[in-house]
């Protein structure tokens, strides 16, 4: 079978680069879209099974206890069958893309889909899109593993499962091509392009195959009206703010969280703070698109539904309170479903928030009798600003919400209120939600080549180790031995446990180095200088290429956490490797 295979494999490769690179692609995208339709309806069928029968009038008891239970699962399954980190999805792949050239693991294939099943199923509130990238992205990988492709073609493949994830969960080709783009930061040409579309189109007509021919939120927009521009631009600005407040709150609740090293304390703090919150405002459960449905089709009063608060359905100022403290708590809950140990993305809550906002800001308006607004247009309009400054992918913003919607009718508005919101939020974080801990550590590719090519250059496949050592207490006469046996004119001082203490060069001593009568007076630490700087083993290459910059040397020490040598790093070898990165992640 093995020997069938690996013709199999062969005689495909014998067609070219690009017939394989298409077929390729055709695969990824189909197993992609397949996998967004099960999880979409694998998580449907778990709240339904948990929730159909709540009284709409109460609230059940039962949301204190669902969530937690639904993490406990995911938790159990990711320590003891997983054994892997496979949260925060879309930043796994970016970081994949970056350190890892690419390769994620086999079982991100089907492990995140599993997880988050459980953590939204059962009120994790989070998002299955941020899942359904990695599973995509994964499977991309794996099939570029499987049939030997280099680091480009299999990047690329990571582009085309994420598309393909995305396309394939809203039935939008287009934005799963300009997500991959936007914020995987894929370089836009076109021997990218034409993979990417067909792994897109490929899962959304898996999507449209299995689920039928509408869209989620179709033939519900009005007429745009030029008069309401100010009102997108007030819109746009008000999701900038929020959306500020999303990625700082989210991040301070997750750093909050991870401090607590035992795992059950987490999760035992984590699940009664969601369960608290979900059980007070019962629209936080899942992922909301209920909610935002019932929104949309003028059924305001169901995000009332199975509160304590439903006997005020009816008071403005009230369902006014309501909108806000869901906004405010959303952040809130998906932080501690993330942080607790559940699986799930941030892409879902965006969306949610931004249909709550747009809906809010055009309920207000109607009700201060400012203007007359649609309020389905706003609350549309909403999810793309938000998503917009959340991510900073304001063209993924516009296309998905052009798409999910049926037509174009919302583009004007979508363009005012994202560009508005990216440029609000974009003044005080520089970087997405998902590059932010990345880009701290050095770790983000980017569109840049070259900043690209730093960031998959490591340092350990970079250090040299024939640097002869020598001890502090050495005398010149060891040194001159030590000497005749090196190739190098550095000589690194360490103590007794390999502690790098300084550096011995060989113009210091060169006057000295054939007196004779000196070889036992004198000793290595009278020669010895500290060294002009040390690269960390775990520093990222950008802060390497600054440590050569600053000390104007060819050569610097290694050392790990606990200053202990580790070798040498040289200039002229990371230009060679620069070079032979730029070879590979550049395209034809």
């Amino acid at each position: 079978m093995k020997k069938i295979t690996q013709k199999l494999i062969d005689k495909l490769l014998s067609l070219g680069e690009r017939k394989v690179l298409v077929m390729l692609a055709l695969i990824v995208g189909f197993a992609g879209g397949l996998a967004a339709v099960l999880l979409k309806h694998t998580i449907i069928g778990v709240k339904f099974l948990l929730t159909s029968w709540f009284n709409a009038e109460t609230g059940s008891l039962l949301y204190l206890a669902y969530p937690g239970i639904g993490i406990l699962i995911t938790i159990i399954f990711v320590k003891y069958f997983v054994r892997d980190n496979i949260s925060h999805g879309i930043t796994r792949v970016l970081y994949a893309i970056s350190r890892k050239k690419s390769k994620l693991k086999s079982h991100n294939c089907y492990s995140s889909v599993i997880a988050s099943s459980f953590t939204i199923g059962f009120g994790g509130s989070v998002g299955a899109e941020a899942p359904i990238v990695l599973t995509g992205a994964a499977i991309g990988s794996t099939v570029g593993q499987y049939f030997r492709q280099n680091y480009k073609t299999i990047t690329l493949l990571v582009g085309c499962g994420a598309a393909g994830a995305v396309a394939g969960i809203f039935k939008a080709p287009l934005a799963g091509v300009v997500f991959t783009l936007e914020i995987l930061m894929l370089d836009l040409t076109l021997s990218s392009i034409v993979p990417l579309l067909i792994s897109s189109l490929a899962a959304t007509s898996v999507s449209y195959l299995l689920l039928g021919n509408d869209v989620e939120f179709s033939n519900l927009t009005t007429e745009f009206s030029m008069q309401n521009i100010p009102f997108y631009i007030v819109l746009g600005l008000f999701c900038g703010f929020v959306a500020l407040y999303f990625t700082r709150a989210t991040l301070a609740i997750e750093n909050r969280l991870s401090k607590i090293l035992k795992p059950y304390k987490r999760w035992i703090i984590g699940s009664v703070g969601l369960g608290v919150l979900i059980f007070l405002l019962p629209p936080l459960y899942g992922e909301g698109y209920g909610i935002l449905s019932s929104l949309l089709t003028g059924n305001s009063n169901d995000i009332f539904q199975d509160s304590l608060f439903y006997a005020f359905k009816d008071t403005l100022w009230i369902m006014f309170a309501y909108l806000v403290a869901i906004i405010i708590f959303k952040v809130a809950a998906m932080a501690l479903t993330n942080g607790c140990g559940g699986i799930g993305g941030t892409f879902g809550p965006t969306l949610f928030i931004g249909g709550i906002s747009g809906f809010l800001i055009a309920k207000i308006i109607n009700t201060l009798g400012i203007a007359n607004v649609p309020e389905v247009n706003f609350t549309l309009v909403g999810m793309g600003g938000m998503m917009a400054a959340v991510m900073h992918a304001p063209l993924t913003a516009i296309f998905l919400i052009a798409e999910i919607t049926g037509g174009y009718d919302l583009f004007f508005p979508l363009m005012i209120a994202s560009v508005c919101a990216f440029t609000t939020n974009r003044s005080f974080e520089r970087h997405s939600i998902y590059t932010r801990r990345l880009a701290l550590r050095g770790e983000l590719i980017t569109h840049n080549k070259d900043q690209a090519a730093l960031t998959l250059l490591n340092i350990t496949d970079l250090i040299e180790t024939d640097f002869v050592t020598i001890k502090l207490n050495d005398t010149l006469g060891d040194f001159v031995k030590t000497i005749s046996v090196s190739n190098r004119n550095i000589f690194p001082v360490v103590d007794d446990n390999n502690k790098l203490l300084g550096l011995v060069y060989l113009d210091s001593i060169r006057r000295v180095m054939f007196e004779n009568k000196l070889y036992d007076s004198v000793y290595v630490r009278d020669f010895m200088f500290p060294a002009p700087s040390t690269i960390n083993i775990n520093d990222a290459m950008n802060i390497v290429i600054k440590k050569f910059e600053e000390t104007k040397k060819w050569n610097l020490p290694v050392v790990d956490e606990n200053e202990i040598y580790c070798g040498f790093l040289s200039k002229s070898q990371i230009l060679t490797a620069y070079r032979d990165v730029m070879v590979e992640v550049s395209d034809d």
